[in-house]
């Protein structure tokens, strides 16, 4: 059920939903989607790094890189996140946005999105037009580096779910379908404010 044009996230005094997940599990979709309905900012730490790649002239696969000799890179875009995760009120999307509202002690919904690794592949080889078997090898890589990196920075070990309010498979699931669940939540866990 729809929730309209109402800003439900100003109704409740500002509300903070987290979205996180490995690559290829359709958080993006999943968090664009949210932030439409909610009327809410879409915040994506994906964005920022891929800013800052650019800003650097370096590839993806080269800033991982770089990131993983020069963890000051972490520190600045995820001390970004952060701050915005304190202003509240948004979608934040990224892979330690749960993370970080947690260590904040932020009231946030923490929401962990997982996909088998070839349904991870095939979309974003559909996103990006390429083999998906050589899109789960450089998905794999990717999340390996991220574990590595996080442990490395901040302890944070990104196998464990613990910290999240929802676990959700998107393998059989449709985007649309996972937020309306996750409406649902917000109801619950923000007030019945967001009732047409």
């Amino acid at each position: 059920m729809p929730l309209g044009r109402t800003p439900i996230g100003l109704m409740m005094g500002g509300m903070l939903v987290t979205i996180s997940g490995v690559p290829g599990s359709g958080k993006t979709t999943v968090a664009k989607l949210l932030a439409k309905r909610l009327d809410l900012p879409h915040v994506y730490a994906g964005d920022l790094y891929r800013r800052e790649a650019k800003r650097r002239g370096l590839s993806l696969e080269a800033f991982n890189r770089e990131c993983e000799k020069d963890h000051s890179i972490d520190r600045k875009l995820d001390d970004d996140m952060a701050a915005r995760a304190r202003q509240g009120h948004c979608i934040l999307e990224g892979r330690l946005a749960g993370y970080l509202a947690a260590e904040g002690e932020l009231d946030a919904l923490k929401v962990w999105l997982t996909a088998s690794d070839e349904v991870r592949a095939r979309r974003v080889a559909q996103r990006e037009s390429g083999d998906w078997r050589e899109l789960e090898k450089e998905n794999r890589a990717r999340h390996a580096s991220d574990v590595r990196r996080y442990k490395e920075i901040y302890g944070f070990d990104l196998g464990d779910t613990a910290v999240y309010d929802l676990v959700l498979s998107s393998d059989d699931r449709t985007p649309e379908g996972l937020v309306g669940e996750l409406l649902e939540h917000v109801r619950r866990r923000f007030g019945p404010g967001g009732e047409p």
